[in-house]
């Protein structure tokens, strides 16, 4: 694949484009990171360094990408956007970086009606609510996930998204068909907690036009920033390679667990993408995705 990835980058640590370039690049895809900060390290330090671009510089940067030519199917030249597959972003610090994100895929679509946008919308999470400015969770919820073809909420952003408190499987499944409703066909729930999930677990959910498949896998003491980032990039890198949704999701979740596992062992805060970059092709245990719609 060749996926336009718009999202933040730190020197040190993993999130943003610093969480999805290296993985992506470890399963044999090619990606153009655009960044939309660059940090010293993440914001969960309470400190940091470095500039927040400005949603023209991003746009150049894009424009620029664009004006590249590589031969086209016949020969002749085309844009470099034009052989675009996906376009993937995370974390959306303002509207008008988002504007550029959406005008950005329109550009993509246009060129490449095949090409897909995978969103994770980054708002808030259980127990911290939301994190990004206000403005910005209504934002993504009426502008950016209904032009998205494959979204990554976590729980907590699936209820803000569908507009409802969810405690069960079927008041899960329900919201999902709320918001897929409004323009993503594809929907994958993370770190998905319901009166179903065995204690010390957690569920990820995957919905599509097909049916409905999730994973359960042991919930580790441990929650490092970037882990969504890291996932939404495995999810859209597999379910465009995998054989079947099913097999999409095993893949992806057993990835991300074992690269959690490994970071947990560690004992360091960052995920350690690179000494456990293995888990990534080959994950150590695999969690079979069962069907439940």
């Amino acid at each position: 694949m060749r996926i336009l990835s718009v999202q933040s980058s730190v020197a040190y640590g993993h999130v943003g484009n610093s969480a999805a370039v290296f993985p992506l690049q470890r399963l044999g895809h090619e990606v153009w990171p655009v960044i939309t900060v660059h940090f010293s390290n993440h914001t969960g330090y309470g400190e940091w360094r470095g500039p927040l671009l400005a949603a023209s510089d991003v746009a150049d940067v894009i424009r620029g990408i664009g004006e590249r030519e590589v031969p086209g199917p016949d020969g002749s030249a085309v844009s470099v956007l034009a052989t675009a597959d996906a376009v993937l972003t995370g974390y959306q610090g303002a509207e008008d970086v988002g504007q550029v994100v959406l005008d950005a895929v329109a550009r993509v679509k246009e060129l490449n009606p095949a090409a897909v946008y995978c969103c994770d919308p980054v708002m808030g999470d259980v127990g911290r609510g939301m994190f990004v400015r206000p403005g910005i969770p209504e934002f993504m919820r009426d502008s950016v996930v209904p032009a998205a073809d494959l979204i990554t909420p976590n729980h907590f952003e699936l209820d803000f998204l569908a507009g409802r408190e969810t405690r069960t499987m079927a008041e899960v499944l329900d919201a999902v068909d709320a918001v897929r409703a409004r323009g993503p066909r594809t929907v994958l729930v993370t770190s998905l907690l319901h009166d179903e999930v065995p204690e010390g677990h957690l569920d990820v959910l995957a919905v599509t036009d097909e049916g409905a498949w999730t994973v359960t896998t042991p919930q580790l003491p441990i929650s490092p920033n970037g882990a969504g980032d890291l996932t939404s990039a495995l999810w859209l890198a597999h379910l465009t390679t995998a054989d079947s949704v099913p097999a999409a999701l095993s893949a992806t979740t057993s990835a991300v667990y074992g690269v959690l596992r490994a970071t947990l062992e560690s004992g360091h805060r960052e995920l350690r993408l690179v000494p456990a970059q293995d888990e990534i092709v080959r994950p150590g245990q695999i969690f079979e995705a069962r069907q439940v719609r």
